[in-house]
């Protein structure tokens, strides 16, 4: 395993540790020059990984919104899918929402 990859699996694990990402917003995190800057390759391994630990992450996420404030079932919908928001799969926002008692 190279050096840049061993690094970028620390980085994946840090950031699930502190808060949840889609698979999405995850990788973009470690491609962005203004996050870390891993290479498409090392990113991508790096998120793949995390397999289904990355999936029960949305829970997370949908936790973090409604303690924050209310949402409607599709305007949590909405945030959870948006391309400007977490970048889930809409059935991942879906399933996310109802699991968190907005639907």
């Amino acid at each position: 395993m190279s050096g840049p990859l061993a690094n970028a699996l620390r980085s994946t694990q840090q950031y699930i540790n502190v808060t949840a990402f889609s698979r999405e917003g995850l990788t973009n995190q470690l491609l962005s020059s203004s996050g870390e800057g891993y290479s498409h390759a090392d990113a991508v391994a790096a998120v793949d990984s995390l397999g289904r630990r990355l999936e029960g992450a949305g829970g997370q996420v949908r936790r973090q919104y409604l303690d924050m404030q209310g949402f409607s079932c599709d305007g949590l919908i909405q945030q959870l899918s948006s391309s400007s928001g977490e970048k889930f799969t809409r059935a991942q926002a879906k399933f996310g929402a109802k699991q968190a008692g907005a639907c």
